[in-house]
């Protein structure tokens, strides 16, 4: 049931080879890719403002203070946790993790994380097993 309720709540964590399948989002949209990830971030003010901008307020579902956000972008962006090697889900009201379409080398893929007490985006690296979020972009 606890997948169920994650499920309805923050939607799919996806592994890396089902983002490179190029066939979760719509037609005419796509999973952005590092470069797009970072004009996102650089457009908001730069990763150290930006995760402020594209969170959900409040605690409804970020376990934290969750202070400096305003989700001026509409974004919402919510804290899903991530899927682990083992299968478990970790993290879940206290950071949220998105892939890139960038891949990295044969185990790994760039992405972008934030997380329930600071307003950054960060840029980071995870291995390809993992399960996070995705955010399709238009075309």
């Amino acid at each position: 049931a606890k997948a169920t309720a994650n499920y309805n709540t923050y939607g799919v964590l996806y592994n890396w080879p089902a983002v490179n399948t190029g066939k979760l989002c719509p037609t005419g949209w796509h999973v952005p890719n590092d470069a797009e990830w970072t004009e996102l971030t650089d457009y908001l003010g730069g990763p150290s403002d930006a995760g402020g901008k594209l969170k959900e307020t409040g605690t409804t579902h970020w376990n934290c203070p969750n202070t400096s956000t305003t989700n001026e972008t509409g974004f919402t962006a919510l804290p899903g946790g991530a899927r682990d090697y083992d299968g478990a889900f970790s993290n879940v009201g206290y950071d949220g993790h998105w892939w890139s379409a960038t891949e990295l080398n044969t185990n790994k893929a760039r992405g972008r994380y934030m997380l329930c007490n600071y307003s950054n985006v960060y840029r980071g690296i995870g291995s390809k097993e993992l399960g996070f979020s995705v955010r399709c972009l238009r075309d």
